[in-house]
């Protein structure tokens, strides 16, 4: 996701629910249905990490670090790619951050049963997604994977947001929360990344 300099983050998942999970393999999608009028094979960029299909790539975003971007329109509804990475707990995921040498970047999501996916290890494009306030995708829970689902028709060449709505202990100090500034500029931001009443 985008650069946090702080305490390990994470994010909520917004739905817990949806069909059964679907086979994967490695970073690509294998299921999802092709269509041309919507995302012609051809399509590629380069100098980037095309990940997905060739749906979705990643690259520099003028919001923040990276990002991801559709290379094809994409439909309200549709599920894009699957938030992968090392499933673990929260105390093996702070230990593993701490012990880096470079703990800014955390890429960690929270499980509704308490678990978490390190997108930083054995994860893929999914990880560089940035937060917005009006995301144009949410996260979906199904038997402790997450997917990525738009939530609104998506130009090709726009880039790809979820709501974090970060978490923070509630003795967390002004300072701490000073550090999840929303950087997103859409109409309605919140001025945070942190959920509403966090």
């Amino acid at each position: 996701m985008s650069v946090f300099n702080g305490p390990v983050d994470f994010w909520r998942n917004t739905e817990v629910g949806g069909t059964a999970p679907r086979r994967y393999s490695s970073n690509r999608v294998i299921h999802l249905q092709h269509n041309t009028q919507y995302c012609p094979p051809i399509l590629h960029a380069i100098h980037t990490t095309t990940i997905d299909m060739r749906r979705i790539t990643v690259r520099r975003s003028p919001v923040h670090g990276r990002g991801v971007f559709a290379l094809c329109a994409l439909r309200a509804g549709e599920r894009i790619f699957e938030y992968r990475g090392k499933v673990t707990t929260w105390r093996e995921a702070s230990r593993h951050c701490e012990s880096r040498a470079d703990c800014a970047h955390t890429f960690l999501f929270g499980l509704s049963d308490g678990r978490v996916i390190d997108g930083g290890r054995g994860g893929n494009g999914a990880r560089w997604l940035n937060h917005a306030c009006n995301a144009n995708c949410e996260t979906v829970e199904i038997d402790g994977r997450v997917f990525i689902d738009a939530i609104c028709d998506i130009d090709a060449g726009a880039e790809l947001f979820i709501d974090y709505a970060l978490e923070l202990e509630s003795d967390a100090s002004d300072e701490t929360r000073l550090m999840y500034v929303c950087r997103c500029g859409t109409g309605g931001c919140r001025g945070t990344m942190l959920g509403v009443g966090a």
